[in-house]
């Protein structure tokens, strides 16, 4: 079963080198587990996603710049994620703020071609649909 998210949760981008913690702000006042919890418009770039390191798309510009520049060997770069669209599927059937609530099945992504997923939910007790 699917574990609500909160504020704190461990995130990981497939092009991303290093985990990154989401950023949940306590304006919809709910908390579980005493963290604010997030639903799926949590999903704002360095707001409440935070870059992951290095970035190794070759759809991120700075990498392509910067590998066509070494000759071609892939040559990551910082990355400062580009999410446009919320985080999907969410939980239809649990509102935060009159928005589906996140959980940790969801994923977001990020235009220059990584998918965000969530390897720890920030809380193990609450489980959602």
């Amino acid at each position: 079963m699917p574990k609500q998210v909160v504020k704190g949760a461990i995130l990981q981008c497939l092009f991303g080198i290093s985990p990154a913690s989401l950023a949940v702000l306590p304006t919809n006042r709910v908390l579980v587990v005493n963290m604010p919890a997030a639903n799926i418009m949590d999903h704002l770039p360095i707001i409440n996603i935070p870059g992951f390191g290095m970035c190794s798309s070759l759809a991120n510009p700075s990498v392509a710049a910067a590998t066509s520049a070494a000759g071609g060997v892939l040559t990551p770069m910082p990355c400062i994620p580009v999410t446009t669209a919320p985080w999907m599927p969410g939980s239809p059937n649990v509102l935060i703020g009159n928005i589906p609530a996140l959980n940790d099945t969801s994923t977001c992504l990020c235009i220059l071609g990584g998918i965000i997923s969530i390897t720890h939910p920030g809380q193990m007790t609450n489980i959602i649909p």
